[in-house]
C-alpha cells in the first residue's frame, strides 16, 4: 500500500514520538494520545476496505525511570524506557502532570526537565498538554515565550513564571513552533495536538481520516469558552478576604470598587494596593470577573433575556455588557447560551 505524505526522518526510520507520564498524569490524556498516535496510517484502511495499513509513527511512554507505576486513577502504566534512554526522539510529549493551582512544582521533576532540554537542544519537538506546560516552564525552556495551558493556571503562570507569557484563550500556541515549542491548553487539548501533529508528520489526509476514526476535532472557538473564574485570595489579608466575600454577593452595585474599599475601612489607595497582591487583579479586573461569572450562570440557566441578564448583573449598557462578555468567553453572549442552555443535547 502506498502511503501519501507520510515522512521519514533524515534516520531513514518513522518519526519517534515520546510520551511522558508521571504519577501525577491523567490516564486519558497518556492513553488517548498513545491510541490516536499509534493508530496514523493503520486503522483507517481496516475500517474502510477491510485491510491494516502500515503505522506511520513510532509511538511509546518514558518516565523518570522504567519501573512500572500507577498514574492518577490508580491506572497501570509500564514506560518503553527511562527518559535517559530517550534521548534520540523527534517529538517529546509532556502529557499533564497535575499541581495545585497555587503551587508550582519547583524542583520536582528535575530529572524530566533536564531530559525536555537535551531533547530540545538536539533538535527535537517538546510538545504539552494541559499542565505539562507548567513542568516545561520549570524546565526553563519557556522563558521569554508564551504558552498555553489550562485556563486555570493563569495565576501561577504570573506568580511563578514571570517570564512566560500565558495566554488563557488559546487551545495550541504555535508561535514558538519554529523554535522547536508547542504547547497546549486543558486536557482535551490532547486532541487538537494530535491532529496537529499526524498533519504534520503524516500529511493532513491522514490526520482527516483520524477526526473520522475517533470522531474528534479541533477545538474551533479556543479555551475560553470553557474557563471559569478562579478565586485564589493568597496571604492572609482578613480584610482583602472580606471584600471579595461581599462582592460576591452584591456585584450589581454602582461603584463596586469604592462600596469594597469603604466595607473593609480602606483608603481606596490601600485598598487597591492590598487587593493586586491578594489576588493578582485590580479590583475593578475582580468585579468584572465576578460579574461575567454570573451571566454565564444566567445564560446557562435559559430563562433570561441577554439585555436582562446584563442588567442584572450591574451593567445598563447592553452594548458595554456584550463586549466585555465576548472578551472574557469568546463568544456572545447569545451563542454561549446556544452552547450551554440547561437540557440543550448533542442532535
Amino acid at each position: 500500500m502506498t502511503v501519501t505524505g507520510a515522512k521519514v526522518t533524515s534516520a531513514g526510520r518513522r518519526p519517534r514520538i515520546a510520551l511522558l507520564a508521571a504519577p501525577e498524569t491523567s490516564a486519558s490524556v497518556l492513553y488517548g494520545l498513545y491510541d490516536v498516535l499509534l493508530s496514523v496510517g493503520a486503522v483507517y484502511p481496516d475500517m474502510t476496505v477491510g485491510t491494516p495499513g502500515e503505522a506511520l509513527l513510532d509511538v511509546f511512554i518514558v518516565a523518570a525511570t522504567a519501573e512500572p507505576f500507577r498514574c492518577f486513577g490508580n491506572i497501570l502504566v509500564e514506560p518503553a524506557v527511562a527518559v535517559d534512554d530517550a534521548d534520540d526522539v523527534d517529538v517529546a510529549i509532556v502529557c499533564d502532570m497535575y499541581t495545585p493551582i497555587t503551587e508550582a512544582p519547583t524542583g520536582k521533576f528535575a530529572v524530566e526537565t533536564a531530559w525536555l532540554r537535551r531533547v530540545h537542544s538536539r533538535g527535537g519537538v517538546i510538545a504539552t498538554v494541559c499542565t505539562g506546560s507548567v513542568l516545561l516552564a520549570e524546565s526553563g525552556l519557556l522563558d521569554g515565550r508564551s504558552c498555553a495551558s489550562h485556563w486555570a493556571y493563569g495565576s501561577l503562570f504570573q506568580e511563578a513564571y514571570p517570564r512566560v507569557r500565558f495566554r488563557p484563550e488559546k487551545v495550541l500556541e504555535l508561535a514558538h513552533e519554529a523554535d522547536g515549542l508547542i504547547t497546549g491548553g486543558g486536557v482535551t487539548a490532547w486532541q487538537d495536538l494530535a491532529l496537529y501533529l499526524i498533519a504534520r508528520y503524516c500529511g493532513p489526509a491522514h490526520a482527516a481520516e483520524t477526526t473520522k476514526v475517533y470522531l474528534i476535532d479541533r477545538h474551533a472557538e479556543g479555551q475560553l469558552p470553557y474557563s471559569a473564574m478562579t478565586r485564589v485570595v493568597r496571604g492572609d489579608d482578613a480584610a482583602i478576604a472580606r471584600a471579595v466575600g461581599w462582592i460576591d454577593e452584591h456585584y450589581a452595585v454602582a461603584n463596586p470598587v469604592s462600596e469594597m474599599a469603604g466595607e473593609v475601612g480602606l483608603q481606596p489607595r490601600t485598598f487597591a494596593r492590598r487587593f493586586v497582591a491578594a489576588t493578582g487583579r485590580r479590583p475593578i479586573e475582580h468585579v468584572h470577573a465576578v460579574r461575567m461569572e454570573t451571566a454565564r450562570r444566567l445564560l446557562e440557566a435559559g430563562a433570561t433575556a441577554v439585555d436582562d441578564v446584563g442588567y442584572q448583573v450591574g451593567y445598563e449598557d447592553p452594548t458595554f455588557f456584550r463586549r466585555l462578555f465576548r472578551r472574557a468567553t469568546g463568544l456572545t453572549p447569545a451563542a454561549y447560551r446556544r452552547k450551554y442552555a440547561a437540557g440543550s443535547a448533542p442532535q
